[in-house]
């Protein structure tokens, strides 16, 4: 592998016009291709194999028209306090709201009359009025928007309290300040890290074009195959994250190479025998994560993970050919302030470095009193996880500022917390006799649950197979309540299905919203078994060792664990919920836990394959174990900072914006790299290999044997050096034991 990534390094650094025009004309062929394409990306959402998922289907054969893809909104009115909405004056401002929103756009094929509809909630305060367009949300215009708003001042104006929720509101408006923060604080990182604007600007350029090829074929193919709008949110991230850290590397090792006295040409391609070595298998690790998230058998997540892998595959050709190519552009000028000196001789550490230096010594010193303290530590920050509880984003978790928030807060209070989150039953069955039969009783069964507060009646369907029976809970949606409410109708469905032969299912949103949670809560360990057992089988290839891939195993599942722990205690519990700018706590994302498994451990074999590549390679060329430890330590860890640094930022970023879930996502990613870099990576790794000593390092003679020698720490180019010309003086690495 080092040998072969080394003759590339070589070909790129020597024909790099080239290698640059292959990648210009890569981009601009799949920008080509996604401005060729007509289609739309899709924003379903499907859930196979579960009840709310069938049953959905189900309704949309039975009642086509009930389930057409138009827009819709809720408009929610509530009278000044002391009087009733149907007083005359009140009425007509309503009316006449509804009225203006009604004339407000071609697109609205009903608006209803809540008078006339009975939509009135009992204390007689406030009513609703349901709005149906006849083109998609995502078909919507600024002027159909503008009339929504329009109309609800004019209830304003009336004197009522006006509000809307529904898929036909306009969408906050999406900056892109958090990834310009990103940025900027990652050119910044990097300018600190080499001394050097060049240094630092290239892994940021090559990160660009990773991404913008990678992406803008993504979004190509979701247009073209219908695939869900999101595939390319993760591919962006991750795309951005491994782009940065991958050309990182790569450009500190060869920074390295030069001080060791090599010339330009065989520095960048001895840096790419190595490091790029690091950076294929590391990258094959990220691959194995993120497409392992098929087995959730969640076709919008097995898109986003297939993307995102293509992404990382994408960011790893970049850094092994395009980084070489643009080390040649820069020359002299990516040394920074070492090309101005007159030898090629290191330059003394810098503080950073110095502090790097004294940390691992101070853990080498106490290596079973540094272990245990860390494990400690991230365990009684995982001790919130067992409280986690996983549901989907409604309404209720928007800012309190939004009019869907104030929306969802009034309907609660009149019509009760259930009323933002009814469930639907489903009964069917190829004799509409027993159908008929079978939906009268369920609904007599269903009425006397305790948590119930209203059921329809059955509305059945032309054929009279098919009944919708509207069960609104007592219980908001999210509560314990509702989920057991819901568990107990699918047992009454199950023994009447038994002896009447009828099905009866339950969907909706909040039924879906159980289900989702059902089905992430039951797929998390097979996914984590998977992507760990077939990570160690890539990383006993890699370090030729059986115990330092199990390590890197068990710190990852440490620091996701007090990542979930430290998501649950602030937006769950609420713990320092002001820091963070939360307005309301709730339950986790359902899709959070699975995506930081994916994303942190892709991430965090980065890390522990840089930095144990240099320990391991101090060890193959003679050091011993300790020493190995402490020089690939200091010779990776101001890289690994940097670019955990830099991972922190981008994801903080996100911390700062409005919306519940992506707040949460950003500060979930922030702290879990920070867990893992930090506490895992460059405290607990070192401490547990100075322990196990020789030992970490040796691999089962019979597994030796049945391995190939991938050669990721460039023994091979040792042994074969280059001729003097291409060195300034003989730098053979000589290892002095210091602990």
């Amino acid at each position: 592998m080092a040998t072969l990534l080394h003759r590339i390094g070589q070909f790129a650094f020597r024909r790099r016009r080239l290698v640059v025009l292959l990648w210009a004309v890569v981009l601009g062929a799949v920008g080509a291709g996604a401005a060729g394409t007509s289609g739309s990306a899709d924003s379903s959402f499907t859930l196979p194999g579960t009840e709310s998922q069938r049953a959905f289907d189900l309704l949309g054969e039975k009642f086509p028209a009930a389930n057409a893809e138009g827009a819709s909104a809720r408009v929610v009115l509530r009278a000044p306090d002391g009087q009733k909405i149907g007083g005359a004056e009140n009425k007509a401002a309503a009316e006449a709201a509804l009225k203006d929103l009604k004339n407000s756009s071609s697109r609205i094929g009903r608006v209803s009359d809540p008078f006339a509809t009975k939509a009135v909630s009992a204390d007689g305060t406030t009513a609703y009025a349901q709005v149906n367009y006849t083109a998609a949300a995502a078909d919507l215009t600024d002027a159909d928007h503008t009339g929504i708003d329009a109309a609800l001042d004019v209830g304003r104006d009336g004197g009522l309290t006006v509000e809307a929720s529904g898929d036909a509101l306009a969408a906050p408006e999406g900056g892109h300040s958090a990834e310009a923060i990103g940025f900027a604080l990652a050119a910044v990182i990097m300018v600190m890290t080499f001394g050097s604007l060049i240094a630092a600007g290239l892994p940021l350029i090559t990160a660009v074009v990773g991404v913008g090829v990678s992406t803008t074929a993504i979004t190509a193919v979701s247009a073209a195959f219908d695939l869900n709008s999101n595939t390319s949110a993760l591919a962006s991230m991750l795309g951005i994250a491994v782009g940065i850290d991958y050309a990182l590397f790569i450009v500190s090792r060869y920074r390295s190479e030069r001080a060791d006295g090599y010339d330009a040409k065989e520095a960048a391609a001895r840096a790419n025998g190595t490091a790029g070595s690091a950076v294929v298998f590391a990258g094959a690790t990220v691959v194995i994560a993120l497409a392992g998230l098929a087995v959730v058998n969640l076709p919008m997540l097995t898109a986003m993970g297939l993307a995102a892998a293509g992404a990382v595959v994408v960011s790893v050709l970049v850094a092994i050919t395009l980084v070489p190519a643009l080390l040649g552009f820069a020359g002299e000028r990516v040394l920074g302030r070492a090309r101005k000196k007159p030898t090629l001789t290191p330059a003394p550490a810098a503080a950073p470095e110095a502090a790097g230096n004294r940390w691992i010594a101070f853990v080498l010193r106490r290596p079973v009193r540094v272990l245990v303290l860390a494990v400690v530590a991230l365990g009684v920050v995982a001790l919130p996880a067992t409280q986690l509880k996983l549901g989907l984003p409604d309404d209720g978790s928007r800012p309190a500022s939004s009019t869907q928030r104030k929306a969802y807060d009034i309907l609660a209070d009149s019509f009760g917390p259930g009323f933002n989150g009814p469930l639907t039953l489903t009964v069917d069955d190829r004799d509409p006799d027993t159908a008929r039969s079978t939906a009268a009783g369920m609904s007599k069964a269903v009425a006397g649950l305790p948590d119930v507060a209203s059921v329809s009646p059955a509305a059945f369907n032309k054929a009279g197979d098919t009944a919708i029976i509207t069960v609104v809970p007592k219980s908001g949606p999210s509560s314990d309540a509702t989920k057991e409410l819901v568990g107990d109708i699918r047992s009454l469905a199950a023994d009447t299905e038994s002896s009447t032969g009828a099905r009866s299912m339950v969907t909706g949103s909040t039924a879906l919203n159980i289900d989702v949670s059902a089905k992430f809560s039951a797929a998390i360990l097979p996914y984590l078994a998977l992507v760990v057992s077939l990570a160690i089988l890539v990383l006993i290839l890699v370090f030729r060792s059986v115990m330092v891939p199990v390590k890197a195993a068990l710190g990852f599942l440490l620091s996701v664990l007090a990542a979930l722990g430290a998501l649950v205690a602030v937006f769950q519990w609420g713990w320092l919920k002001d820091l963070v700018g939360l307005e309301q706590t709730g339950p986790i994302m359902s899709l959070m836990p699975i995506l930081m498994v994916g994303i942190v451990f892709g991430l965090a074999m980065d890390y522990q394959v840089f930095l144990v590549t240099r320990m391991r390679e101090a060890y193959v060329h003679g050091a011993d174990a300790r020493t190995a430890i402490a020089t690939g330590f200091e010779h990776s860890s101001k890289v690994v900072t940097a670019a955990a640094l830099i991972m922190i930022s981008v994801f903080a970023g996100f911390v700062g914006g409005d919306d519940a879930m992506i707040k949460s996502l950003g500060f979930g990613l922030a702290i879990a790299v920070a867990f893992d870099a930090f506490v895992v990576r460059m405290t607990i790794v070192p401490a547990a290999l100075a322990l196990l000593g020789t030992r970490a390092w040796t691999l089962p003679r019979w597994i030796d044997r049945i391995l190939p020698n991938v050669d990721i720490e460039g023994e091979k180019l040792a042994r074969h050096a280059p001729d003097a010309g291409h060195r300034a003086k003989d730098t053979t690495p000589q290892y002095t034991s210091r602990y």
